[in-house]
């Protein structure tokens, strides 16, 4: 009999809805674990940190918290973000000192259109469309460096420098992981996204490697397009779409239009990746905390939810995820939908059904 494989995963819903739909990718999760005929489990640990955290400790994350994920196989993250805390230091307390100190350099955030969710791109109607945003994760414009100084001069002339980091490495190694996923798709194609003609140094650092790694790639069709442009192609030619690579704040802007041209936000997710494996990756869904609805149980638990099969495919369970993915358009083309995509369906009664029609597509198989 094969031995049972088991993985550890820190839990860490954080703030807001992020507590909800954590909640709901861990039932579904444990349900996929539940009818693997025994063959894999998962072995939760739940941590605290978020913003009450904070309240009561003065810090996102317990200090020594970065010394007890690094041995777990995942992170399963909520949301982070509430208003008795600053946004910079909120991000820069938890989910950014997590990636950054973990280096997990890959961002890889799907953009899917749903059957039964309408989308507010009239070519969805009648055309194909499937593309993933690839996200450098780790430099760029989010790299923290810079500061503040001359405060001493009074209102109104204290300055800001924010500094981009842009490294041979850090562009090659993004660079080529979109190309290896471009590889895996149908449509083998890489497009790659600057602002090269305002920004001449980081910028054109980044089109120089992409052009050299491309070369080592002639079965990948690729096209280089400012961010601006690229912008437009989202909304008026997203059929030329497959993977689409880029800086930290660019691929963060763009992948959340594309969740946005797909249905909602609520079903976006996305994966942290440190590729070596030297460190855990995270998995969370790219929505926020939304205190607005947080507590009521209508969060949609979709973006979680497919997040967790990213965490599948991060463990090499790739049939699983099919079928988990297959669930969630399952449930959407069955009419549970949750209010941000026009219906009606509590976070529970969504994440029931998906749960039902993993087990449906199990049991039939």
């Amino acid at each position: 009999m094969t031995e049972q494989q088991v993985f550890t995963i820190a839990s860490i819903p954080a703030d807001g809805v992020g507590k909800e739909v954590v909640a709901a990718g861990r039932k579904v999760l444990d349900a996929v674990a539940e009818h693997s005929g025994g063959a894999f489990s998962f072995d939760w640990t739940e941590f605290p940190w978020g913003s009450a955290y904070y309240a009561e400790h003065g810090v996102m994350m317990a200090p020594n918290g970065l010394e007890t994920l690094k041995d777990f196989d995942a992170i399963y993250f909520g949301a982070v973000g509430w208003e008795n805390v600053p946004d910079h230091v909120s991000l820069w307390g938890l989910r950014l000192n997590i990636t950054q100190n973990f280096d997990q350099w890959a961002n890889v955030r799907p953009v899917k259109f749903l059957p039964g969710v309408q989308s507010p791109l009239r070519k969805a109607d009648d055309t194909e469309l499937d593309w993933v945003v690839v996200r450098e994760n780790s430099e760029g414009e989010y790299a923290g460096l810079g500061g503040r100084n001359l405060s001493g001069r009074g209102p109104g002339n204290e300055m800001a420098v924010q500094t981009s980091l842009f490294t041979e490495k850090g562009c090659e190694r993004i660079i080529r992981f979109a190309f290896d996923l471009a590889r895996t798709r149908a449509v083998k194609k890489v497009s790659s996204v600057t602002k090269s003609n305002a920004q001449q140094y980081g910028m054109v650092l980044w089109d120089e490697v992409f052009a050299r790694v491309a070369a080592d790639y002639p079965d990948v069709a690729t096209e280089s397009v400012l961010v601006d442009a690229m912008s437009a192609k989202f909304v008026l030619h997203p059929e030329e779409l497959s993977v689409v690579v880029a800086s930290n704040l660019n691929a963060d802007i763009l992948s959340d239009l594309g969740s946005a041209l797909a249905g909602s936000l609520g079903l976006a997710a996305s994966a942290n990746l440190n590729p070596e494996r030297r460190f855990p990756s995270m998995f969370e869904p790219v929505h926020g905390s939304a205190p607005d609805i947080a507590g009521r149980g209508i969060s949609n638990p979709i973006g979680a939810i497919a997040s967790a099969a990213l965490m599948l495919d991060h463990f090499g369970l790739h049939a699983e995820a099919r079928r988990l993915e297959a669930a969630i358009g399952a449930t959407t083309a069955s009419g549970h939908l949750t209010r941000d995509i026009g219906g009606t369906a509590s976070t529970e009664e969504t994440t029931e059904a998906i749960i039902g029609a993993f087990v449906g597509a199990r049991a039939a198989v």
